[in-house]
């Protein structure tokens, strides 16, 4: 199989030379978007959505027909994964997803075991397909799972949480039941990103949203450890070419060097850590994504071009070279203007361009 025509987002990914910096955005199909919202309303509730592969392909598609996007990413939710599991998924109005079931005894967590990727969560994999072939090879396929820690915050807590109070104190208190939770999500994270590979995605990203909440120890052994399974675990070949892997903690700056060397092909940033020193910390072990404030897509589209070239040079200041691939740092707000999203993608193509040239 060959690679997309624009294939500049992978080529970035594996370090390879390209013509302009790559860029797309986390949740880049979303609220933001006044037809996802009429998609959204006609689907009923997001679940719905998310479980119908012809709209979840709609939606995915939907920011690439507006702005010139590098890649397409999955419309889907980390949590699918749990929902799998039986914990009942919903999304209460204005609270955000929440666990009819979440793990509240021992013996529910003893219980655990992961789902079938090709039953439990063949919407996604039908989704999958259908997105690739409406892609038609134009961009490439972004498939993504969150983390185990971050899957555990979620099926532990019940829902969204200010502090993750449960959650540590099963880590300080039962470690054992903690580190089964995380070694249960860890095989099915691992056969589910796989089955998007085998379905058609053509690199996989994995959302550490809350291991940045973790303590320096805590860190390593309940979150990194899981994520070095995942990534040792992955296909790293789907019909002749390479399948390169994003990981992604927010917050997660202070451990740059030990996200890099467990196998990934690039470690997200958020807007806190400098490209330029992340840069120099980790050489050219992995190429880098990130990591403009999404906030800053609220100021003018003059300020946002600025912004972007500040990102852009950050990253060059360190050197010559590419492996970057340009994001935000974490997702976009469902209030950003879209026309905003424009002028960023604008700038960033079109600036990058004279540090590629050969």
């Amino acid at each position: 199989m060959t690679r997309p025509k624009n294939d500049t987002f992978l080529r970035a990914l594996l370090r390879e030379p390209v013509e302009y910096t790559p860029v797309w955005l986390m949740r880049q199909a979303g609220r933001y978007l006044p037809e996802y919202c009429e998609t959204r309303r006609r689907a009923g509730n997001f679940m719905n959505l998310c479980k119908s592969p012809s709209m979840a392909c709609e939606v995915t598609l939907q920011p690439l027909a507006r702005f010139e996007l590098d890649a397409a990413i999955l419309f889907s939710d980390i949590l699918t994964v749990p929902d799998a599991m039986g914990l009942g998924l919903y999304f209460a109005e204005g609270e955000g997803p929440k666990f009819e079931r979440p793990l509240r005894e021992e013996w529910e967590i003893r219980a655990l075991a992961p789902p079938d990727p090709y039953d439990h969560l063949r919407y996604v994999m039908d989704a999958v397909k259908e997105i690739r072939k409406a892609l038609d090879n134009s961009v490439p396929l972004i498939g993504f799972s969150g983390s185990p820690f971050t899957l555990a915050c979620y099926m532990i807590e019940g829902g969204a949480s200010d502090d993750f109070r449960r959650v540590k104190t099963m880590l300080y208190d039962r470690p054992d039941l903690l580190h089964h939770v995380l070694d249960v999500t860890t095989r099915s994270v691992i056969s589910y990103l796989n089955a998007q590979i085998e379905s058609g995605a053509q690199a996989v990203m994995i959302f550490d949203t809350w291991g940045g909440a973790l303590s320096h120890r805590a860190y390593r052994e309940f979150s990194l450890a899981y994520l070095q399974r995942i990534v040792a675990g992955l296909t790293k070949e789907h019909d002749g070419e390479r399948v390169p892997s994003i990981v992604f903690t927010k917050g997660g700056g202070l451990w740059l060097e030990d996200i890099a060397a467990i196998g990934c092909d690039a470690v997200g940033l958020d807007w806190t850590s400098s490209l330029a020193e992340s840069r120099r910390r980790v050489a050219d072990r992995v190429s880098l994504q990130g990591n403009l404030d999404p906030i800053a897509l609220f100021a003018s589209p003059e300020a946002i071009a600025a912004e972007a070239r500040r990102v852009v040079d950050d990253f060059h200041s360190a050197g010559p070279g590419g492996g970057h691939v340009f994001n935000l740092g974490h997702g976009i707000s469902q209030f950003t203007p879209p026309q905003n999203v424009s002028a960023l993608v604008n700038a960033v193509h079109e600036y990058s361009r004279q540090f590629h040239r050969s």
